[in-house]
């Protein structure tokens, strides 16, 4: 059996006032592509289809077409669940349609699937409350999926019956996986876990989180949910939530975030993204190959001190979406500025960095007050000013000033 591992697509992502659509569309395609040439089973969908509760009509249509596709009329199924950037109510919303193409929505982590079959031959042959067992046409052997969308606290307790406030939710989890796991999990089918939460290693430093990314699930008091938390019986557990590549851990299985398919902010910069495939076979360790995905611009960033080198360097990354960050002891002056900009058609807002600053007191500037000249004042007050950003003013902006002065002693 081969199954695909994607997460994370974010769809309608804007990056400051560039939109990711049309590279979005180039990059799930990329991902049809890969599906077709493997010849997979299921694709698995790991949550965050959108980037918010309420997508534009383009990313919605994007998310449906890519999805058709993917599930080959009926040939292969495709079992896509909710991230914390999604609506679950309306992730749910196509399922009557979704099941005539095999496409399974899951928005909610006590999701029952309605048992279909499609026409070429995928099957849903037993559910319950956060769990399918699929019936693929290529495959001799059953998909056990044990499905925990993202859900926040409140919903995850009413979900697994909690009434206390106290306990370890985290426990909670464990058990109701445990259950799901000990009813369906055996040796005659493949047997995986798919979930949109923040998991890592117990004893080891948690992942970095992507930045703008919403604060997630905070599972009975703590941050996470731990690898150790998974039961022994399951083969593999596709993650979604953090957009970099990583194997959380490798027991009880391969505990594997596949990655965004697009770097979607500046922490993400430069990092190659992926699809996972997965080949595997009942009561048997899973084969593992992770897929580099080539569409989409690089996201790029670099410091420089002088506007020539920055310059240079842009003429160098033309496809790239870039940040510069720009270290003066000086205000950029606008004609610089506007030469940065019309040198790189995506180019973020450049971020200025003071070289050195005088360290000051708050009592300096009053005691120094009578004694300093118009020209020193108008410096001080620049340079703690929300345009100066603690910068010194240049010499155009000087001059200019020094012929205000000029013009008002005249009068």
């Amino acid at each position: 059996m081969k199954v695909l591992h994607t997460a994370d697509w974010h769809l309608g992502k804007r990056l400051d006032a560039f939109s990711r659509l049309e590279e979005q569309r180039e990059v799930l395609s990329e991902i049809c592509e890969i599906a077709e040439r493997e010849a997979v089973d299921v694709v698995l969908v790991a949550g965050d289809l959108f980037d918010s509760f309420s997508p534009s009509a383009e990313a919605t249509e994007l998310l449906y077409s890519t999805l058709h596709r993917l599930s080959a009329n009926g040939a292969r199924a495709v079992v896509a669940i909710a991230g914390n950037h999604d609506s679950p109510e309306r992730i749910e919303v196509p399922d009557a349609l979704a099941r005539a193409c095999g496409i399974i929505f899951v928005g909610f982590p006590n999701t029952q699937i309605t048992p279909f079959s499609t026409q070429a031959g995928v099957k849903v042959t037993q559910t319950d409350k956060g769990f399918v067992e699929l019936s693929l046409p290529q495959s001799p052997f059953p998909l056990r999926l044990i499905l925990t969308p993202y859900a926040n606290e409140l919903r995850l307790k009413t979900f697994l019956g909690i009434e206390e406030t106290e306990g370890n939710l985290r426990q909670h989890l464990q058990d109701h996986w445990q259950a799901l796991a000990d009813q369906y999990f055996d040796e005659k089918g493949v047997n995986m876990l798919v979930s949109h939460l923040f998991m890592m290693k117990n004893g080891t430093e948690p992942p970095e989180e992507p930045e703008e990314e919403k604060p997630i699930l905070h599972v009975g008091g703590a941050s996470a949910v731990f690898s150790e938390n998974i039961p022994a019986q399951t083969q593999y557990v596709a993650l979604g939530h953090l957009h970099r590549f990583q194997y959380i851990d490798r027991q009880p299985c391969p505990v594997v975030y596949s990655s965004s398919p697009l770097a979607y902010s500046f922490s993400e910069a430069d990092q190659t993204k992926y699809v996972v495939l997965i080949q595997a076979q009942p009561n048997q360790p899973v084969d593992i190959q992770s897929i580099a995905l080539t569409k989409g611009k690089r996201l790029l960033r670099k410091k420089f001190d002088n506007v020539a080198d920055a310059l240079v360097w842009l003429t160098e990354h033309p496809e790239a979406i870039v940040q510069l960050t720009l270290v003066t002891e000086t205000y950029l002056e606008s004609a610089d500025k506007k030469r940065l900009m019309e040198a790189h058609p995506y180019l973020m807002p450049i971020i200025p960095e003071i070289r050195s600053k005088k360290e000051e007191t708050s009592e300096s500037p009053l005691l120094d007050l009578e004694n300093k000249s118009m020209e020193e004042l108008f410096t001080d007050y620049f340079r703690n000013s929300k345009e100066g950003k603690g910068q010194l003013p240049s010499e155009s902006i000087l001059n200019l000033f020094r012929e205000v002065l000029a013009l008002d002693e005249e009068e």
